[in-house]
């Protein structure tokens, strides 16, 4: 129950285990296509017309968001990061390798910018806005739909890494404007690691086929993946690099389930568990990294430890009840917390199991919490 790679759906592994065929087999060609079409429909970047263009890459979410600098930034352009934690740490340093003069708009960890704050900035003149949608690191869930808004009125590109919300937070790229979004495979997207997924909205388009300079990164420069990616939408072999072959199968089983159990469902089931974890949370008088409600993710929980409990103990003895949690991330507060990650095919049955280990550990060390994590769960269900 770590926040990725996260357990897959028992179809999901199977699709893993076909045959590996050529990356240009009739049979290939035709999940591939179908995986890149489901991807824009997964993004909600599905608007009038063929609104998102979608890139499958082999590769991790880094990939995806090293791909997302290469191909927009040019030495001297201006990007606004917005900093939620660890990973708006590592974008920013991603947008610097490629030239890019980066100013950083932050907030405390557990914190984030308030939306006057970030038009402040804006207010000089961006290229690009870059946000971490959530931040594994801290839990921090940001307000997309209104920094898109802010990001038109001031004509900059929004770029989201959403590796840690895609299939799992409320995204509507065509609807909100979203220029970039981007995702690796093993979160909420339900697919064993390994794939960089990427939808690139028409401004974002148009601003890479504007360039003035070539991309600086051979591998991930859309002008060599575009026509790879047209090609298997429109049914027809083509070839760039050697795509992972079992990964897109996979891949295509579970957006497959994504879009049958529909976008909204999707959204408001992963809201419930959010929901159940902070109740759990507050039952056994645990802390959380996100100093507000809404500001708390729903793909993960970032509890704090309880004063007098040591944390590698704690994490220890709920291994020792069949749960795998993750330890602190962000530098500043590491120590201080731990991490349940609840995304993809996640249940009540799998969020119950989480807690009784937790209560049971707790215990074991000494703490007892003021009422049941598990009763919680289940009274908010």
């Amino acid at each position: 129950m770590i926040p990725g790679p996260i357990e897959f759906d028992p179809d999901v592994m199977a699709a893993m285990s076909s045959p590996t065929t050529s990356h240009v087999a009739p049979n290939f060609i035709e999940i591939y296509g179908q995986a890149l079409e489901k991807t824009r429909k997964a993004f909600l970047a599905d608007g009038q017309g063929e609104w998102g263009q979608p890139f499958i890459l082999a590769g991790s979410g880094t990939l995806a968001m090293d791909s997302a600098a290469a191909n927009l930034v040019e030495p001297g352009d201006k990007v606004l990061q917005v900093v939620t934690g660890y990973f708006s740490d590592r974008m920013q340093t991603i947008f610097e390798r490629y030239g890019a003069h980066v100013s950083r708009v932050e907030a405390a960890p557990g914190d984030r910018p308030e939306l006057d704050q970030v038009e402040t900035f804006l207010k000089n003149g961006f290229k690009i806005m870059a946000v971490t949608h959530v931040d594994t690191s801290t839990g921090v869930l940001t307000d997309i739909k209104a920094l898109a808004a802010l990001s038109r009125k001031y004509n900059a590109l929004l770029v989201i890494d959403g590796v840690c919300s895609v299939a799992g937070e409320s995204l509507r790229m065509s609807d909100w404007g979203v220029d970039l979004a981007f995702t690796s495979s093993q979160k909420a997207i339900g697919c064993p690691p390994g794939l960089a997924l990427l939808v690139v909205g028409p401004r974002a388009m148009e601003a890479f086929k504007g360039r003035k300079s070539p991309v600086q990164n051979y591998y991930a420069d859309w002008k060599n993946w575009l026509p790879v990616m047209q090609a298997y939408e429109d049914r027809k072999p083509s070839y760039f690099a050697t795509p992972a072959v079992n990964l897109v199968h996979a891949l295509n089983t579970s957006l497959s389930q994504i879009l049958a159990e529909g976008m909204d469902d999707r959204f408001e089931r992963h809201a419930q568990i959010g929901r159940a974890s902070r109740a759990a949370m507050i039952a056994l008088g645990l802390g959380q990294v996100p100093i507000k409600v809404e500001f708390a993710a729903n793909t993960l929980s970032a509890p704090l430890y309880p004063e007098g409990v040591d944390g590698p103990s704690l994490l220890s003895a709920v291994g020792k009840q069949g749960v795998i949690l993750a330890g602190g991330l962000h530098p500043a507060i590491k120590s201080e917390y731990f991490r349940i990650g609840h995304m993809g095919a996640c249940t009540q049955g799998d969020l119950l199991a989480v807690y009784g280990a937790l209560e049971i550990a707790l215990k074991q060390l000494g703490y007892h919490p003021p009422s049941s994590g598990v009763a919680a769960i289940i009274a908010n269900w």
